[in-house]
C-alpha cells in the first residue's frame, strides 16, 4: 500500500486549499504513489510531493505535470492557477517592495538617470561608440524610435563615461528651451538665471561664450560643457517657431564656433527626424553627426536582463530569459516594457529568483503596463476616475503626421479639474492642487505612470500611449473634441499673457466649436476664458437689442405722431434707418468674419455669406472678405513658397519653395489654375524666380548659390540651359533686364552680378558697395536703372545702360531696418522699398540721380518681405510675415490709400506679383503655408465670381443661421 500523505498544516489559505485540491485529484485517480506520478509527469517524487504540500504555490509547470499525471483537466487547472498566482502576486507586492535588501534593479517605464549608472547595461558598445565620436566630433545626433533606450544611453551611459574635465548639463526642451538652458548652464556658472536669459536672447552667440567661461574655470585640460538636449523632437511639438529657430541657431553656433569649449549631443526620435532637415543650419551639422540607436542583439538583450539581477544578488530563470529574448529580440521600442514587466517580476519574485511564473502573472511585456494602469485606474472612485480620463489625455500631444506623443503640463492647468470655476492659489510653491487631482496625480506617480516635478507632470514614458488600451480609446473616441480643447488652452493661455485683451477672446463659429466641449474637462483658467468670451459675446447680442427694441419703441411712436406731423415722421423714418444701417453693418461685420472662416470647408457657401455682407453693408471688412472668400488657390509645395513670377504674357505662372522645386502654372484663367509642370530647380531651397522677357526662359536661384536658366518652351518638360557660378552666399533674388540680354542677381554674399546671358564666354559684372546682405533687386521699365536692396538699410541706383561698365548713380536712406524688397512703377518714376521696420516708402527717381524721398506707407504689424505694382499703376500691393497682403490706392494726385486687406493666408506672405494684362490684374501671393492663391483686386469682380461657384444655394436654414433678421434673399438668385 502506497504510504498515507502528511496531514496539510496551518499557512496560507489559498495555497493549502490549493494543496488540498490536487490531492483529492491524485485520490479520484486511484491514489497512485509519487513514484508512479513521477513516472508519468517526469519530475522528482520531491517535487510532486512537495506540489501538494500546501507550503509554497508550486510552478506552473510543475502543477500541469502534476494534473496530466492524474488524468486531470488541464486547462481548468490552468485559468486556476493563474487566478491564484494574481492574487498572491496583489497580495505580496507591498511587502515584497517593503522587504527587499536593496533598490530594484530596474527602472521600469523611467528613464535610466546619471545616478542609474551601475544598473545600466546592454549597451556598452554603443556607448564606446558614442565615446569615441564625441572626441572626435562636436555635435552628435542620436536618431532612434520612441522606447529605443536614447535618454538612458544619454544619461546612464554617456555622461558617466565623459573625461574628468567635462561639465555636463543635461536637459529637455519643454516649450521654452532658451529658459531650460539658461537655468541648467546658470548653475554651473554661478550666475543668476534671468542674466543668462537675457544674453542668450540678446546673441545666440553667448551659449558659446558662456560654455568657454564655464570650462575656464577649470585648470583640466580637457575642460569642456557638453550640453546633452534629450527629446530634442519637444522643438517641434511644444516650441514657437520663433524661439526653436533661436535655440537651434545658438546650439549650432556653440559647437561650431572656433575657440568654443562646447560640445553638443542631441537626442530625437526618429519620427521627427524629417522635422530636423527643416532648418539649413542642422541640415548640415547632421550630415556626418548621426548615431541610429536600433533594437539590441541578442547578447545586449541579455546583459540588459541578467546583470541588473546579478548584481542585486538575484538569478533569472533561462526560461524566462529565453521567453523574453523571444518576445523582445528586433523590437524597436521595447525596451521601457521590459524594464517595466522586469520590475513587476521583481516586486513577484520568490526568494532571489526572478522566475517565468512571476512574470506571466504581470501579464507579460505589453500586459504589464496595461495591467499597471487598469489596477491603478481600478482603484480610483468613478469621480475620480472621469479626472484621470481627463489628466492623461491632457498629457498627450495629438500628432500630426507622427505618433502622439507625451506632453508636459504645468500642474497649474491641472490644478482645478472638476471643480467650480474660480481663481487659482498661488502659494509661491505652485498652485494649489484640487484634493481630487492631487489624489490622481499621486496615485498615478506611485504606480510610476506619470512623473511630477515642483510644476510640472508628464507621462513617464510614451510606451503607455501605445500599451494602455484605454488611454488609446480615449484618444481616439474624442479626438476631433480633444483638438478643439488643445486650440482651447493654447488661447486662454494667450488671453492671460495679453493682460486678458478682449480682442483675444472667442467669437462666432469659434466660440460655438469650443462650447461643445463638455464642461467638467475644463480647467478653470479655460472655463473663465469661455466665460468671458461668451460674456463679450452676449454683450454684443444685448447691444443688438437694446438697438431693437429702440427701433421698435421708435415705430410704434411714429404711428401716434405720424397724425400730428409730417415732419415728426421723416426724422422718425431717418432714426430707424440709421438704426437699421448700424445692424446691418454690425452684422454684415460678423458674417464677413464667418465667410472667411467657412472659405475651405463650404466655399459655395461662404462665397455667397461674403456676398450677402457686401451687400448688407459694404465696408472695408465687407470688401476684404469677398476678396478672401474667392481667392483660388494653387496647392502642391511641401513648404513654403518662397517666389513666384508670371510670364510676361500672363498665361503662365512660376511658382518655387523651399521644397526644392519649381511648379509651373497654366492660368489662362487665373481662377482656375492649372498645373502643367514640376521640376527640381536645384538641391537646395528655391528662393528667386523670374521670366526672359520672351518667356522662353526662366531663372531660378537658390541656397546653393548659383544661379540656373531653363528652357521652359515646353513647360512639362522643362530642360536645363546653363548653371551660372560666382556667388558666395545664398542668391535672394534675380531679375531680367526689359531688353533681356542681361539678367541681375543678389546674394548674401554683399554683391549684386550682372550676366550676359547671350554669351556663355563672358563672365559676370560684380557689384559692389553694400556692406550687408544684397536682397531685393529691380529694373527700371527702360533697362537703363537697376535697383538693390541690401540689409545695410540702403537702396542703391546703378546705372547699367552699358551693363559691362556699370556706374553708381544714388544711395537711398530712411529705412530703420534690412531692406527686403523693392519694385519700379511702370512709367519708372516711382520706386516702392518695403522693409524689416514694417513700411513701404514711395521714391521719386524721375531722374535717378537725384532721388527724392517720398510717402511712407504704415499699417503692416510684421516685416514687408515683398512689393509690386499693378500693369496700370495704380494700384501697390504689400506683402508681410503679418500673414496679410495690403492694395494701395495710387490716385494721379493726393496721397496713397489703403484699398484692401487680404488675410486668407494661414502663415508669412513672401512674395507678391500682378498678372501682366490690363484692367485689374489678379494678384499672385506666396505663403509660408505651402500655398500660393490668386486674388481679385476688384470688389465687383469678386461678386460676380462668388456668385459664379455658388451651388447649392444658400438655404433658408442657412440664412437665418448667419443673417438673423434679415428677409432670406439669396445673393446669387435661386
Amino acid at each position: 500500500m502506497p504510504r498515507g500523505e502528511r496531514p496539510l498544516k496551518a499557512g496560507d489559505a489559498r495555497i493549502v486549499a490549493f494543496a488540498a485540491e490536487l490531492r483529492r485529484l491524485r485520490n479520484k485517480a486511484g491514489s497512485p504513489t509519487y513514484r508512479q506520478l513521477a513516472e508519468r509527469a517526469h519530475y522528482s517524487v520531491s517535487t510532486l510531493s512537495g506540489a501538494a504540500s500546501g507550503k509554497v504555490l508550486p510552478t506552473l509547470a510543475v502543477t500541469l505535470a502534476y494534473v496530466r499525471a492524474c488524468d486531470g483537466d488541464v486547462a481548468h487547472w490552468e485559468r486556476a492557477w493563474h487566478a491564484l498566482a494574481a492574487e498572491l502576486g496583489a497580495a505580496a507586492e507591498a511587502s515584497d517592495a517593503d522587504s527587499s535588501d536593496g533598490p530594484a534593479p530596474y527602472v521600469g517605464l523611467a528613464a535610466y538617470q546619471t545616478s542609474d549608472a551601475a544598473w545600466f547595461f546592454g549597451r556598452e558598445g554603443l556607448v564606446e561608440e558614442l565615446v569615441r565620436r564625441l572626441r572626435q566630433q562636436r555635435l552628435l545626433l542620436v536618431v532612434g524610435a520612441s522606447g529605443s533606450g536614447k535618454s538612458s544611453l544619454l544619461r546612464a551611459g554617456l555622461v558617466p563615461r565623459l573625461a574628468p574635465g567635462a561639465t555636463p548639463v543635461v536637459f529637455t526642451p519643454g516649450t521654452r528651451p532658451m529658459e531650460e538652458c539658461a537655468v541648467r548652464l546658470s548653475a554651473a556658472a554661478n550666475l543668476t538665471p534671468g542674466r543668462v536669459y537675457r544674453e542668450l536672447l540678446d546673441d545666440p552667440a553667448n551659449l558659446g561664450r558662456l560654455a568657454r567661461q564655464i570650462g575656464a574655470r577649470s585648470d583640466a585640460a580637457d575642460s569642456e560643457v557638453v550640453l546633452v538636449v534629450d527629446q530634442f523632437e519637444e522643438l517641434f511639438t511644444h516650441c514657437a517657431p520663433a524661439e526653436r529657430d533661436h535655440f537651434i541657431t545658438a546650439l549650432l553656433t556653440a559647437a561650431t564656433a572656433d575657440g568654443n569649449r562646447c560640445r553638443v549631443v542631441l537626442g530625437v526620435r526618429a519620427d521627427f527626424y524629417t522635422h530636423c532637415t527643416h532648418h539649413p543650419g542642422l541640415v548640415a551639422a547632421m550630415r556626418d553627426a548621426q548615431i541610429p540607436v536600433g533594437p539590441m542583439d541578442l547578447e545586449d538583450l541579455r546583459r540588459a536582463v541578467v546583470q541588473p539581477a546579478v548584481r542585486a544578488g538575484l538569478t533569472v530563470e533561462g526560461a524566462l530569459l529565453t521567453t523574453l529574448a523571444t518576445q523582445a529580440l528586433g523590437q524597436a521600442g521595447v525596451l521601457p516594457l521590459l524594464s517595466h514587466a522586469l520590475r513587476e517580476t521583481w516586486r513577484r519574485r520568490r526568494g532571489n529568483a526572478l522566475t517565468l511564473d512571476a512574470y506571466r502573472a504581470t501579464g507579460g511585456l505589453e500586459g504589464a503596463l496595461a495591467r499597471t494602469a487598469e489596477e491603478f485606474y481600478a482603484e480610483l472612485g468613478a469621480e475620480r476616475q472621469e479626472l484621470a480620463r481627463q489628466v492623461f489625455v491632457r498629457l498627450t500631444a495629438l500628432g500630426e503626421g507622427t505618433e502622439d506623443t507625451r506632453r508636459r503640463v504645468p500642474l497649474g492647468e491641472l490644478a482645478r479639474l472638476g471643480t467650480p470655476a474660480g481663481p487659482v492659489e498661488d502659494t509661491g510653491r505652485g498652485p494649489v492642487m484640487g484634493e481630487d487631482v492631487g489624489a490622481v496625480l499621486e496615485g498615478a506617480a506611485r504606480a510610476r505612470l506619470v512623473t511630477l516635478d515642483q510644476d510640472r507632470v508628464e507621462l513617464t514614458h510614451e510606451a503607455l500611449i501605445r500599451c494602455w488600451p484605454r488611454l488609446h480609446g480615449w484618444l481616439t473616441e474624442g479626438r476631433e473634441q480633444l483638438r478643439v480643447l488643445r486650440q482651447l488652452t493654447e488661447a486662454a493661455r494667450t488671453w492671460e499673457s495679453l493682460g486678458r485683451d478682449p480682442d483675444a477672446l472667442f467669437r462666432g463659429a469659434r466660440l460655438a466649436l469650443a462650447r461643445e466641449v463638455e464642461d467638467q474637462v475644463l480647467s478653470s483658467e479655460e472655463r473663465t476664458f469661455l466665460d468671458a468670451s461668451a460674456a463679450a459675446e452676449r454683450a454684443e447680442s444685448a447691444r443688438g437689442r437694446r438697438r431693437a427694441r429702440q427701433m421698435r419703441r421708435l415705430t410704434a411712436l411714429l404711428a401716434v405722431l405720424l397724425a400730428v406731423a409730417v415732419t415728426a415722421a421723416v426724422l422718425a423714418l431717418r432714426a430707424r434707418d440709421e438704426l437699421t444701417r448700424e445692424r446691418n453693418k454690425v452684422l454684415a461685420r460678423e458674417v464677413a468674419v464667418d465667410a472667411v472662416a467657412l472659405r475651405q470647408d463650404r466655399p459655395a457657401l461662404a462665397a455667397q455669406l461674403g456676398v450677402a455682407a457686401d451687400r448688407l453693408s459694404p465696408s472695408a471688412t465687407t470688401r476684404d472678405a469677398l476678396l478672401g472668400v474667392t481667392a483660388a488657390s494653387l496647392l502642391g509645395h511641401e513648404q513654403a513658397v518662397s517666389a513666384l513670377a508670371f510670364r510676361p504674357d500672363g498665361r503662365m505662372l512660376a511658382t518655387a519653395g523651399y521644397d526644392y522645386t519649381v511648379r509651373l502654372w497654366d492660368v489662362t484663367d487665373p481662377f482656375r489654375p492649372v498645373a502643367v509642370g514640376e521640376f527640381a530647380g536645384g538641391p537646395d531651397i528655391m528662393t528667386a524666380v523670374a521670366f526672359s522677357p520672351d518667356g522662353r526662359r526662366l531663372a531660378t536661384g537658390g541656397r546653393d548659390r548659383t544661379v540656373r536658366l531653363w528652357d521652359v518652351t515646353r513647360p512639362r518638360r522643362p530642360a536645363p540651359v546653363r548653371v551660372l557660378t560666382g556667388h558666395g552666399d545664398i542668391v535672394f533674388s534675380v531679375a531680367f533686364s526689359p531688353d533681356g540680354r542681361t539678367l541681375a542677381s543678389g546674394s548674401y554674399d554683399h554683391t549684386v552680378r550682372l550676366w550676359d546671358v547671350s554669351s556663355a564666354a563672358s563672365g559676370p559684372v560684380v557689384l559692389r558697395g553694400h556692406r550687408l546682405n544684397v536682397k531685393p533687386i529691380a529694373f527700371s521699365p527702360d533697362g537703363r536703372t537697376l535697383a538693390s536692396g541690401s540689409d545695410d538699410r540702403t537702396v542703391r541706383l546703378w546705372d547699367v545702360t552699358s551693363p559691362r561698365r556699370p556706374r553708381p548713380l544714388a544711395v537711398l536712406t530712411g529705412h530703420r531696418d534690412f531692406v527686403d524688397a523693392l519694385a519700379f512703377s511702370p512709367d519708372g518714376r516711382t520706386l516702392a522699398s518695403g522693409s524689416d521696420d514694417r513700411t513701404v516708402r514711395l521714391w521719386s527717381v524721375a531722374d535717378p540721380r537725384r532721388p527724392r524721398t517720398g510717402t511712407v506707407l504704415t499699417g503692416h504689424t510684421d516685416v514687408v518681405s515683398s512689393v509690386a505694382f499693378s500693369p496700370d499703376g495704380r494700384l501697390l500691393a504689400s506683402g508681410s510675415t503679418d500673414r496679410t497682403a495690403r492694395l494701395w490706392d495710387l490716385p494721379a494726385t493726393g496721397a496713397p490709400g489703403l484699398r484692401s486687406e487680404l488675410t486668407g493666408h494661414l502663415g508669412a506672405v513672401n512674395v507678391v506679383a500682378f498678372r501682366p494684362g490690363e484692367g485689374d490684374a489678379p494678384l499672385a501671393t506666396g505663403s509660408s503655408d505651402h500655398t500660393a492663391q490668386i486674388w481679385q483686386t476688384d470688389a465687383a469682380h469678386a461678386g460676380r465670381r462668388a456668385c459664379a461657384r455658388a451651388r447649392p444655394v444658400i438655404t433658408r436654414a442657412e440664412w437665418n443661421r448667419w443673417l438673423p433678421g434679415i428677409p432670406y434673399s439669396p445673393p446669387c438668385g435661386d
